[in-house]
């Protein structure tokens, strides 16, 4: 069954969504955040504009512009982070909104060799480290 926009933490930018990461920047066809959760050093989620709307859906415009922005994105973690390997996830079965989860991963750090977790609650940060993060990604976007 789809989310209604009305209960959508993207659409609705609600607390949900705030407790959970903060909102870089636009991008082409999406809104680029950072996981507040941060045992992937540089997590983020790259979000479709539009509500409601799944992959295969796209025409082949939408789907080139939005995929460029998951691009655009990889390139700005791996330039930032110099991760081992990004991960890439797009898993939606109780929020009708199309978006990327990009999950760089170090062959010391957290989780490697496995399945990303989706919020493993490790490793929160303080404000100016998250600002930190921001910037650093947003030097190399």
């Amino acid at each position: 069954m789809p989310t209604p926009v009305s209960e959508c933490l993207y659409c609705q930018e609600n607390e949900t969504l705030h407790n959970l990461m903060i909102k870089i920047t636009d991008l082409k066809v999406s809104q680029l955040f950072l996981f507040k959760e941060q045992s992937y050093t540089g997590r983020l989620n790259v979000v479709y504009k539009d509500h409601g709307v799944e992959f295969h859906e796209l025409s082949d415009e939408q789907r080139n512009a939005f995929m460029d922005d998951v691009n655009t994105t990889a390139n700005a973690i791996a330039k930032a982070f110099n991760p081992d390997k990004i991960n890439y996830g797009a898993f939606s079965d109780k929020l009708s909104h199309l978006h990327f989860h990009i999950v760089p991963k170090y062959a010391d750090g957290y989780g490697f060799g496995n399945v990303f977790e989706m919020n493993p609650n490790k490793t929160l940060l303080s404000d100016a480290e998250y600002d930190a993060l921001i910037e650093k990604i947003k030097a190399v976007l």
